[in-house]
């Protein structure tokens, strides 16, 4: 017997984006419902697949008596809000199907039954004041330096009611949700607390996937280090945290709060509320930053292999400090310099870093522009390429320490053994706890970075290692930089003043969008593309396809056929282009 019901799925099947019809038995009809997980038999086979809407006989896709009845309940599923924000999502990241989201908003294991809702009485003490007026206000950025704790924030926002807390790592929501549980909060911690978070607790809180957590009767949510590249999912689709979060509030009609020492150009334009930045006192701002030591070495060559500069040695050299030494410069970007004038060679259109092509002109790989390879300062035409490798760092620091120096990569697996001195590129500020000084030898390849969101990536590692150590020492040939000059001060409207401009004026994002296609296939995705839609690049490298907006930019990638046995990889808004 059946219900007299329908239940249309979406297969959990990769490549598979329809739905089906299915009825639904009599001995199954009040368990299922929108966001149930269930087992269907599809093409001779038994498949996973979620519930998104009930309907009655009448209104299915086929005759009833055709249809298939659902074979089992697996378990409790993302609830109809998140269903239609996976279609949003399958939009702005060019997904195609709304999948991938329902991956990500569901549990890891089987839920057969949710617990009791879980409340507590809200807490209070010690909160923030600025964020309890942000909520009140409508949601906005939060600035709080590099090293001020966001816990007060969070508290504030949890007696403002159930709250949704994303944060870049596991550990850091870990750390939170340990004190809110001492001040007498209920926590679910994602993704292993679907089941509590499901049936309500005072907050939920977890890493990037927790942006799709189910918080019944959402008061607020709130994003931490919203800057950090590690709330953005690596593959396709390419979806972010915080813009999820900022859709999901506006759907749902309750404020978020973005916090960051270095709100992102994204976050501000994202703010709705009367009040798009709050940020602390001037003086306690500043005091609350690193102490940022810039070695001026305009007057050094250029291109001389060796980083290891006077004030460099100086650190290494005391027996009592640990120091940090981090270059990415190897494999991250090419660094021309005038052996004449000794300036590094810069794009006169955005100000990148640029290179030499085969042909012998200079490309800006940021904006696209060429001009003859002449130094824009002085004429001359002769230039070195400022390319040392970690290895031979290493030795060098050994030298001039006269201790032993490690190095660490992103490819070791195990922690460092202890030193004194470490050197590695970025990944060694994530493998070391903590540090007396971190110095990055040669910064200017991260502020003049070919990508266009340069300046707030070379913000990011300068509050990453803000974090780690009072003292961040710079080593440039730039010292006058935006960068240098915001951190220095602790004034990050420095740098957003200037990215404002040039976004704009090249319509990047947020003012516009901006994607990459390649991989097999990517040539006839966008032969298909409309006219509206700017497309650069070659099959080679990937094409750059450019809106002006997010929404006409999916809506065209997701319209475009692909042929059979086409493997293409659509990234939007990738954080490295």
């Amino acid at each position: 017997m059946t219900s007299g019901r329908v239940a249309r799925v979406i297969p959990n099947v990769t490549g598979l984006d329809k739905s089906f019809d299915y009825l639904i038995p009599d001995a199954l009809d009040e368990r299922v419902h929108v966001g149930t997980i269930v087992r269907v038999e599809l093409h001779g086979r038994r498949i996973g697949a979620w519930v998104s809407e009930i309907l009655p006989f009448a209104d299915a896709a086929v005759d009833a008596e055709a249809l298939k009845p659902i074979a089992k309940i697996t378990g409790h599923g993302p609830d109809g809000s998140l269903f239609e924000l996976a279609e949003w999502a399958s939009v702005r990241w060019a997904a195609g199907r709304a999948r991938p989201f329902l991956v990500a908003a569901s549990p890891h294991r089987s839920i057969t039954s949710v617990p009791p809702m879980q409340r507590s009485a809200p807490i209070t003490e010690p909160a923030s004041p600025a964020t309890g007026d942000l909520l009140r206000d409508g949601g906005g950025v939060l600035r709080l330096p590099p090293r001020t704790d966001v816990l007060p924030a969070v508290r504030s926002a949890v007696a403002h009611g159930p709250t949704l807390v994303v944060t870049p790592t596991v550990s850091e929501a870990r750390r939170i949700s340990t004190h809110l549980r001492r001040d007498g909060a209920t926590v679910a911690l994602m993704p292993d607390d679907w089941a509590a978070a499901t049936a309500g607790v005072d907050m939920v809180i977890g890493p990037r996937s927790a942006a799709w957590a189910p918080c019944p009767e959402m008061a607020s949510a709130i994003v931490v280090d919203e800057h950090d590249e590690a709330l953005q999912e690596e593959r396709a689709p390419t979806w972010h945290a915080r813009d999820v979060i900022v859709e999901r509030c506006r759907r749902a009609g309750v404020p978020h709060v973005l916090i960051s020492p270095a709100p992102t150009l994204t976050a501000l334009e994202s703010a709705t509320g009367p009040n798009e930045l709050v940020h602390p006192p001037f003086i306690r701002e500043r005091a609350a930053w690193p102490t940022i030591t810039v070695v001026d070495r305009t007057d050094d060559e250029p291109w001389q292999r060796s980083l290891i500069t006077s004030t460099l040695i100086d650190r290494i050299r005391q027996p009592g400090l640990t120091v940090v030494c981090v270059s990415n410069i190897t494999g991250r970007a090419r660094l021309l310099a005038c052996r004449s004038c000794q300036s590094l060679i810069r794009c006169e259109t955005c100000d990148a870093a640029v290179g030499l092509s085969s042909d012998q002109r200079l490309v800006c790989a940021r904006c696209g522009a060429e001009r003859p390879a002449v130094c824009q300062e002085c004429g001359a035409s002769n230039f070195a390429n400022l390319r040392p490798g970690i290895t031979r760092l290493r030795e060098e620091l050994e030298g001039a320490a006269a201790r032993p120096v490690v190095e660490v990569s992103a490819a070791d697996t195990e922690a460092p053994a202890r030193a004194g001195v470490y050197v590695g590129t970025e990944a060694v500020l994530y493998r070391v706890a903590q540090a007396d000084t971190v110095a990055f030898l040669e910064f200017d390849s991260e502020m003049l970075a070919p990508r266009f969101r340069a300046a707030e990536q070379a913000m990011a590692l300068l509050i990453r290692a803000g974090r780690m150590a009072p003292e961040v020492l710079v080593q440039t040939f730039s010292p006058d930089h935006e960068v240098l000059q915001a951190a220095a001060s602790g004034n990050p409207d420095i740098v957003v003043r200037g990215e404002r401009a040039r976004r704009q004026m090249l319509q990047f994002p947020p003012f516009g969008a901006l994607g990459r296609v390649s991989g097999n296939g990517a040539e006839e995705i966008v032969a298909q593309l409309p006219d509206e839609i700017q497309v650069g690049g070659d099959a080679d490298t990937g094409f750059l396809v450019r809106a002006d907006d997010w929404a006409t930019l999916g809506r065209a990638l997701n319209g475009a056929e692909r042929s059979k046995g086409a493997r293409v990889r659509i990234e939007i808004d990738p954080p490295r282009l």
